[in-house]
């Protein structure tokens, strides 16, 4: 890695250059170099089209927005250096894990990874009280500085209640604006959260990503015996969803286990459903294409289910078939296949079905044995304590508190990710993330890549971390990984997969 991150505003002016040349003038920087800036009125009239007087910006309420933003943009002349030590299959892996402040990681990360990963995940602190207090840019932001923006605030009790979610804001915001450079134009961020912060984490994501590249929050049964909050026992948290452009993000149906099929045939099993099309908008008038007879022989039955043979061509004794009118309007329905189409799947996918005596249908089997994702995620494998067991298993103690359960991250890289895209977590914990990348790969064959990002924060000496003798978080992610790659490699004996990462510290 360079020892000089990129300048975020620098590449933006860039952009700028390259469509409103006219709009840029050449001037010096403080160190005497040539260097451009914006005309910002030349810019307005040639956008003025575009402008709406009265147009009210909401604008992201919090006091320190601007210098927040300004982080992202400062460069850092901090650097990554390689650990080999600690890493494993250095010269054959494509994975890491990098130790150090992510704000200064992911302006490190912009120059070799900008518009190259497919997916982010994050878990951040959930700004409870007792989370706080770990970060160098300080967000818990001091009272005089709050004061200094919010000088005019009258009730100190709303102030300190203020102050405490932005500072939160705060650390997360310019964060964010990186996480985004880093995206893929189809990329996807996820980002879990609780009650405390989701109001303003959903406010700074529609600042950052924008309304329309939302793409929906989960609710994850992390409680199913409910946390007792005094007022409510608490089951759930959440995890927001966001496209980098949602025009042109892509997202895979997952498997659906609960499946179930009432027939089954040579090639598997299948429910069913009429062909006709009970949608009145399209009808034998403005799609005459879609109205012709099949032909169902009752002397032909397959099997004993009721089936029957069927074609497009009159034989003796066949039975016309046309699809129903509408019980309320009497519309005439048409069917949802042409000829054609029709012709290709007779007697495999489409087939007749008696549904009575003297009564017949012509009916599709259906097959699909997946689901997109639902926003309900209320299965018993997301709870947390099944990702406290998950840690457990594999280190035979419990040295790490609420880590996400692994299906989580299973079916959130499932949904998002394909065979070679690369997931980035930035707030990399006990490296769930990196887990469910390895064991995906190996059960599907796939060759993604992770990037961990984690601050080695100390464990308390009391804890049983410290016992078992992991000084900081980072020395519980990298040995997760480690195990987790022997228990996948054993559990997958034939899986060729990359259970290697290759570890880099912050200078």
């Amino acid at each position: 890695m360079k020892a000089e991150s990129k300048n975020s505003a620098r590449c933006q002016i860039d952009r700028l250059d390259l469509m409103f040349p006219d709009c840029m003038i050449k001037t010096m920087d403080s160190q005497g170099r040539q260097s451009k800036a914006i005309d910002l009125e030349r810019l307005y009239h040639r956008l003025s089209d575009f402008f709406q007087a009265d147009a009210q910006t909401p604008a992201f309420p919090w006091a320190v927005r601007k210098d927040a933003a300004a982080q992202a943009c400062e460069i850092t002349q901090r650097k990554l250096c390689p650990c080999r030590q600690d890493s494993v299959h250095w010269d054959h892996t494509e994975n890491m894990y990098v130790e150090g402040d992510n704000l200064a990681v992911l302006k490190l990360l912009q120059k070799s990874y900008q518009n190259k990963i497919k997916m982010i995940y994050i878990d951040p602190p959930y700004n409870t009280g007792s989370d706080l207090f770990v970060y160098t840019d300080d967000f818990s932001m001091e009272k005089a500085v709050y004061e200094q923006y919010e000088s005019k605030r009258k009730c100190a009790d709303a102030m300190n209640y203020e102050r405490q979610h932005a500072g939160w804001c705060s650390m997360m915001y310019p964060r964010l604006l990186l996480a985004k450079n880093l995206l893929t134009e189809d990329g996807m961020i996820f980002i879990s959260i609780d009650d405390h912060e989701y109001a303003n984490l959903k406010k700074m994501c529609d600042d950052i990503f924008g309304e329309q590249n939302f793409c929906g929050t989960f609710i994850v049964n992390s409680a199913p015996n409910a946390r007792d909050y005094g007022h409510i026992g608490k089951m759930h948290e959440y995890c927001l969803f966001y496209a980098k452009d949602s025009t042109k993000t892509k997202t895979n149906p997952l498997k659906d286990a609960d499946k179930k099929f009432r027939f089954a045939d040579e090639t598997g099993g299948f429910n069913i459903h009429p062909l006709y099309n009970s949608n009145e908008a399209f009808h034998d008038k403005n799609r005459p294409n879609l109205y012709y007879p099949f032909y169902l022989y009752p002397d032909e039955p397959i099997g004993t289910e009721g089936f029957y043979k069927i074609g497009l061509e009159k034989k003796e004794h066949g039975i016309e078939l046309y699809p129903p009118k509408s019980l309320k309007n009497s519309v005439q329905f048409v069917w949802r296949w042409g000829k054609e189409r029709a012709r290709q799947y007779l007697n495999t996918e489409i087939i007749g079905y008696r549904l009575g005596e003297g009564e017949y249908r012509i009916v599709q089997k259906m097959r699909r044995s997946e689901k997109i994702i639902r926003s309900l995620l209320t299965d018993k494998k997301y709870a947390s304590r099944r990702g406290t067991a998950q840690v457990e298993a594999l280190f035979g103690a419990k040295i790490f508190s609420f880590p996400k359960p692994l299906e989580l991250l299973l079916d959130l890289c499932r949904t998002a990710t394909d065979d070679q895209d690369i997931v980035l977590d930035f707030f990399s914990g006990s490296a769930t993330t990196a887990h469910a990348v390895m064991l995906l790969n190996a059960q599907d064959g796939g060759r993604r890549k992770f990037i961990m990002v984690q601050r080695p924060e100390q464990t308390d000496e009391k804890s049983e971390a410290y016992k078992a003798g992991y000084a900081n978080i980072c020395e519980i992610g990298k040995e997760r990984i480690r195990r987790a790659g022997d228990q996948i490699r054993t559990e997958y004996s034939e899986a060729a997969f990359d259970s290697g990462f290759r570890v880099y510290k912050l200078e």
